[in-house]
């Protein structure tokens, strides 16, 4: 649950400070007070747009942050951990989100700065708002279907995400075939094109690397008497004749190195006999380099006719490297375009055999489409019936007894849609002896109010989310509905923690706890603070949403009444 929530330059709010606990949460106040945008506070907490037109007239930022505290096998902790968040000392997790004039915004979880969709993330497994706007929401039959499809469960939601991921093949793989149908000629062409780059490919063969090492072959065999040159004379230096230099005296690397290594040999000193490993490790390595220096000069012999079929090979390469590679890519950039163009070719192929199997794909996903609309349009229909028996239940319980609801289910399987293959509406009878209609027509604004607090109730029952916000769902309601509203968010706090702000007493009475946002002002500031009331500091509180005045003595005996009504329902 949210322990605690602070707020600071947010609207009307310089600051303000929330303590929480489980239960029924409401909140009151005057209007303008700034009940709403502690709801705005908590939607910019969990990830809600961040606007700079909040942000408290002559302050550069606003801030919200709040103390979660959860299960340690709550999903919400699984998040954290791959955002690199830690708990706080006390185990709760802090959540905190920052936005400035700029429009700039930070959010932080658990003392490490995260995007803000981690934040999104974070909310759909830790609250949900329920709000005015979702009522209008409701009127609207997409609205209505995606309200059902919740309602029906987590087994539905994965029907109906297969749904989509094969509705999502089946457009693709209709578009792909009309654009090849209706641009036979003009991709026919293209693949022709590419037909024959990959001939000219074919007909040089390059392989890979093969423009730089024939540069490489190029360049030794122009420059080969040069380097035979002195590669001799290094291997001369190495490996001299025994004769050289006169009187048999040994005048090369090798002979000097052995010579070394015998003497040390013989030596009768350790270190010295150490030493003359050593120089004979040396010597084969020297040894190693002269045969190779040999078979190199051997090589490096003027060969006018070789130097003649590199060149023509590299002109020939350079060739297919200027029209197919990009730049500096060389023989290797040449394979890219190719194996590239295979593929485009795949794409491209616009024959009879081709299209045919084209269009026995997109049948086939067709195919597979209507039998998974099926499948969630009887889901739907299961899903309506309990959905409206449980609505019907929660409109009983606030005055409306006759109330019926029907979920209406019309399946076109010839018009398939992103959602489904569905068009549902939800219908009301509000009285004894009326037929069904739309919601807008068949019910009074107060009582529409109910209908879509039923509903709003019966879906925050299949939430698994410990926060529920209620942001004055109670509007257009009074009298014993407006108690009737009480007793019901009462009751879904059996099982959740719930936040309701409200302008009705009679829900305001049922709240285990009860916070009154205060505002006081003067000519250049308006500040607010968040207090807790009880005793008799919230009976005035209730007065004064009854009577307009917190020492009214109707007023008061009225609120003490309404608490002592909602302590015992009975």
């Amino acid at each position: 649950m949210l322990r605690e929530f602070r707020i600071e330059q947010l609207g009307v709010i310089d600051e303000a400070r929330l303590e929480l606990a489980g239960g029924l949460t409401v909140l009151t106040g005057e209007t303008g007070a700034g009940k709403t945008m502690v709801v705005t506070g908590l939607a910019l907490l969990f990830g809600g747009r961040g606007d700079p037109g909040r942000i408290r007239s002559g302050a550069t930022r606003l801030s919200v942050e709040g103390r979660l505290d959860l299960p340690a096998d709550h999903p919400a902790w699984d998040i954290a951990r791959r955002a690199g968040a830690e708990p706080d000392e006390d185990g709760t997790l802090i959540v905190s989100r920052t936005v400035n004039t700029e429009g700039r915004s930070r959010a932080h979880l658990g003392g490490r700065s995260v995007p803000i969709a981690v934040l999104s993330e974070l909310a759909e497994t830790v609250w949900a708002l329920h709000g005015q706007s979702d009522q209008l929401r409701l009127r609207r039959p997409q609205e209505q279907r995606a309200a059902l499809d919740r309602f029906a469960g987590a087994d539905h939601a994965s029907l109906l995400a297969a749904y989509r991921a094969e509705y999502a093949r089946w457009r693709e793989l209709d578009d792909r075939l009309a654009v090849k149908s209706a641009r036979t000629q003009e991709l026919t062409r293209t693949a022709e094109v590419l037909r024959h780059g990959l001939a000219e490919i074919a007909a040089v063969d390059p392989q890979p690397r093969e423009d730089q090492e024939l540069s490489a072959v190029a360049v030794r065999l122009g420059d080969a008497e040069a380097l035979g040159a002195a590669a001799q004379q290094a291997y001369d230096a190495l490996s001299a004749d025994p004769m050289a230099h006169g009187g048999g005296v040994q005048a090369d690397a090798l002979s000097a190195l052995a010579r070394a290594a015998l003497a040390l040999e013989r030596a009768g000193d350790q270190t010295l006999r150490e030493l003359g490993g050593r120089v004979a490790a040396v010597s084969y390595t020297v040894t190693d380099i002269a045969a190779e220096l040999a078979d190199y000069i051997l090589d490096a012999v003027a060969d006018p006719g070789r130097l003649a079929e590199v060149q023509e090979r590299i002109s020939a390469l350079q060739a297919v490297i200027r029209r197919f590679a990009a730049p500096g890519a060389g023989s290797d950039g040449v394979l890219e375009w190719a194996r590239e163009a295979q593929r485009q070719l795949l794409d491209l192929d616009v024959s009879d055999d081709a299209l045919a199997a084209l269009r026995e794909q997109r049948d086939a996903a067709r195919c597979e489409l209507g039998r998974l609309g099926e499948q969630i349009s009887a889901a739907r229909r299961l899903a309506g019936r309990r959905f409206s028996t449980l609505v019907q239940h929660e409109l009983g319980a606030l005055a409306m007894p006759v109330a019926r609801i029907e979920i209406d289910v019309r399946t076109d399987a010839d018009a398939p849609g992103p959602d489904g293959i569905d068009e549902v509406r939800l219908l009301l009878a509000a009285h004894a002896g009326t037929e069904v209609a739309a919601l807008h027509r068949a019910a009074s604004g107060g009582e529409l109010s109910r209908v879509m607090l039923a509903i709003e109730v019966v879906l925050a029952g299949t939430d698994p989310v410990p926060l529920m916000v209620f942001d004055e769902v109670d509007a257009g309601v009074g009298g014993q509905a407006a108690v009737q509203i009480g007793r019901r968010l009462a009751a879904l706090a059996a099982h959740h923690q719930v936040l309701v702000v409200t302008h009705l007493p009679q829900v305001a009475a049922h709240g285990s706890a009860h916070l009154v946002v205060d505002k006081t002002g003067d000519a250049t500031i308006t500040a607010t603070g968040i207090r807790q009331v009880g005793g008799d500091l919230r009976v005035q509180e209730l007065s004064r949403m009854l009577a307009g005045l917190p020492d009214s003595e109707t007023g008061l005996a009225h609120a003490a009444e309404l608490l002592a009504s909602a302590a015992d329902p009975s």
